[in-house]
């Protein structure tokens, strides 16, 4: 409640300070603008991402997210735009750079919102778009002659602003790619199975996906609460089986092994991640000279695995999805995108940075991808 407190406290104050900043402009514009009126309308546009978590009616909860949602990307760059504009306006105020700092200061302001109004165009663009990113694996427990091709995606955010709208796509995406084995790693809702519009309509996409060897999918941190069994029967009904901290041998060439989040929102009902010394420990001594793939949401899980096994599949840090965010997950997680191996004798592990958005439904410095892995 403290950490809820403070939050609400701090956005309160950057919406204030923002609010302020685009009434001083708009008020050199347009000099007889109410400024009870604008506070008003600024101050509803700014609640809306609390009235989507509110126990209201379905219709109204996806209102208030799709407004909430395109406000917050406005809003990030407008706070930090205004605030590069106002340290520029004041160092040169000081040091007599600028002799007008009322007329720089409007001129800053309306360079900062056009500037903001093209980031957020391009990021509303480029989250539409899909591109494909492949790595080749050589793993150490065993070869594939021919390979075996893993496609993988993660964090489609079902619920989430336009989460659908590229599912169509995504599907065809993924079979041009002709894959053996799909994996989804986590985050395949976006909390609340509600706000889904058309789940049979994905439902019925979803089975479309063709895999030799089927689709197989790990929870993650936005797939749990009171919907876990919603959500589990949205899965069950899409022909995608879900591993718990549980394993899948796949044509008896290599293991798979999905983890529970460290960190659900709401717990996974009562399940809890194991050890994954116990985890290996339930896979049968003839299989265990297989190499091991495993899907694991969090990239941050990395040090737990040590060199028990051969791959690991991630999504979570959507590659910080928007810039200056980029440079944040850089700084949290060994690895926030892309392949890494430590060592020779490390698991190699690959983060995807999502094949859809979350929060803001934008990509600046970062793309939706789907990512074909072949195994050697």
């Amino acid at each position: 409640m403290i950490l809820i407190s403070i939050s609400i406290a701090i956005y309160g104050g950057m919406s204030f300070y923002v609010g302020k900043r685009l009434y001083q402009g708009l008020a050199v514009l347009f000099p007889y603008i109410n400024s009870i009126l604008f506070a008003a309308i600024f101050t509803l546009i700014a609640s809306t991402l609390f009235v989507g978590i509110m126990p209201v009616p379905v219709m109204v909860r996806r209102l208030a997210f799709r407004i909430g949602a395109h406000w917050i990307g406005f809003f990030v760059y407008l706070f930090l735009l205004f605030l590069c504009a106002d340290v520029v306006v004041f160092l040169g105020s000081i040091t007599t750079l600028i002799a007008q700092p009322g007329t720089a200061r409007f001129y800053t302001t309306l360079a900062a919102v056009l500037l903001t109004v093209i980031l957020v165009i391009y990021g509303r663009y480029n989250a539409r778009r899909i591109r494909h990113v492949h790595y080749e694996i050589q793993t150490k427990t065993a070869s594939f002659p021919s390979g075996i091709k893993i496609v993988l995606i993660s964090d489609v955010h079902f619920g989430a602003v336009n989460s659908e709208k590229n599912l169509a796509r995504i599907v065809k995406g993924i079979n041009d790619l002709k894959p053996d084995l799909v994996c989804i790693a986590g985050d395949i809702f976006n909390d609340d199975v509600d706000l889904i519009r058309d789940p049979f309509g994905a439902i019925r996409l979803f089975r479309k996906i063709n895999a030799t060897y089927g689709v197989y999918a790990s929870l993650g941190n936005h797939d749990g609460g009171v919907d876990l069994g919603k959500m589990l029967a949205f899965l069950e009904e899409s022909n995608i089986t879900v591993l718990k901290d549980e394993h899948a041998v796949i044509d008896g060439r290599l293991v798979l092994i999905g983890r529970l989040d460290r960190s659900p929102i709401g717990g996974f009902g009562g399940l809890e991640r194991k050890d994954i010394t116990d985890v290996l420990a339930l896979i049968d001594a003839q299989e265990r000279g297989l190499p091991i793939v495993v899907m694991d949401h969090n990239p941050a899980a990395i040090k737990e695995y040590g060199n028990k096994v051969d791959v690991i599949l991630s999504g979570h840090t959507h590659g910080g999805q928007v810039f200056p965010a980029t440079l944040l997950t850089k700084a949290l997680f060994t690895v926030h995108y892309g392949h890494y191996q430590k060592d020779a004798d490390s698991p190699h592990m690959v983060v995807t940075s999502g094949i859809s958005t979350w929060g803001m439904p934008m990509r600046i410095g970062s793309n939706n991808e789907i990512v074909s892995i072949t195994l050697h």
